[in-house]
């Protein structure tokens, strides 16, 4: 059934694809952010430069919609959130505050709320070979920084939200989501996408020595734009009200990354070891909830995935540099 659905955060790399999704669903969509998308036009019916820290912005975004997608936030790789901590945590708030109270005002049905593996404790990812995180693992609360406060208070919101004001809300906890279309350079990317730039410049420039932060045996696991809209929209028509994470199960290292990243480009690096912010050591998504509550399963390897990025970020290094193609 098609339904008026909003997107916050239309202009960044989840949000733009998520909204290409609905709309292939035949849903009516709104998107909503401070940019437009950066590299293709919006498929939204209507997009509208909004800041969302503002009460009467959130207000007019959330007018006669069902369904509410809240993706809006300022955030980047961990070179960005590591460093701005009061900014990220004052106005990532206001945002999530704001467009909830909005859309209870305005009678929406259905929220759903992305938030972030940094919900977790930072006591239990102190290790590269840990035990992969599942959703109840969250408490007691020890997110490594602001990113992680903001968003798990967001949840707890979105929680009372539902008890006190009969909001079906859903709640996401994304573990790094990568893809074609995202922020590849500037400080916000994240690591699959630095990774891809720093792998295509060596390519392009004959110079095969690749920089990595830290040692490169922290490791993380990293789920495909495509499954992960999927989830999203699965999660959405559930009716499953608990948090739920949204990610990958297989880790690597960010070494072995690296070395995926330079097959997909067909080029032999040679890795540079250098001080960093590398966030927690280690980071896994355990599925077995998102497994047996929506029988989702990611459907598109890493391999596969980088390689559809990296041939993206390569173009993008090649016009930016103009080498143009070859």
């Amino acid at each position: 059934m098609s339904r008026r659905v909003l997107v916050t955060g239309a202009g960044g790399f989840i949000g733009h694809h998520l909204v290409a999704r609905l709309k292939a669903l035949g849903h009516w969509v709104r998107g909503v952010d401070v940019k437009a998308p950066e590299y293709s036009q919006s498929d939204a019916d209507e997009f509208e430069l909004l800041d969302l820290r503002k009460r009467e912005n959130c207000l007019a975004a959330t007018r006669d919609v069902a369904d509410v997608y809240s993706l809006a936030a300022d955030m980047g790789g961990m070179g960005f959130i590591s460093e701005n901590d009061a900014d990220i945590l004052f106005g990532n708030t206001l945002i999530d505050f704001q467009t909830l109270e909005a859309a209870r005002v305005n009678g929406v049905k259905r929220a759903l709320y992305t938030s972030s593996a940094c919900v977790y404790p930072e006591y239990l990812q102190d290790e590269a070979d840990l035990t992969p995180l599942k959703e109840s693992d969250v408490y007691p609360a020890q997110p490594q920084d602001a990113y992680g406060w903001e968003k798990l208070t967001a949840e707890r919101l979105y929680t009372h939200y539902r008890d006190d004001h009969g909001i079906d809300v859903r709640i996401a906890r994304f573990h790094n989501i990568f893809g074609p279309l995202g922020t590849w350079e500037g400080g916000r990317e994240k690591v699959p996408a630095a990774l891809c730039r720093k792998v295509a410049t060596a390519k392009l420039s004959g110079d095969p020595v690749v920089e990595i932060w830290g040692d490169g045996e922290q490791t993380r696991s990293f789920c495909y734009i495509d499954d992960c809209i999927e989830a999203l929209i699965l999660l959405m028509e559930s009716g499953y009200q608990q948090p739920l994470n949204v990610g990958h199960d297989r880790m690597v290292t960010i070494n072995e990354l690296a070395g995926i990243v330079a097959q997909a480009a067909g080029f032999e690096i040679k890795t540079k070891h250098v001080e960093g912010p590398m966030g927690v050591r280690g980071r896994n998504s355990d599925n077995t909830m998102i497994r047996s509550t929506l029988g989702w399963e990611p459907q598109v390897s890493l391999e596969e995935g980088i390689a559809r990025t990296y041939q993206w970020i390569e173009q993008q290094v090649r016009a930016s540099s103009g080498t143009g193609e070859q």
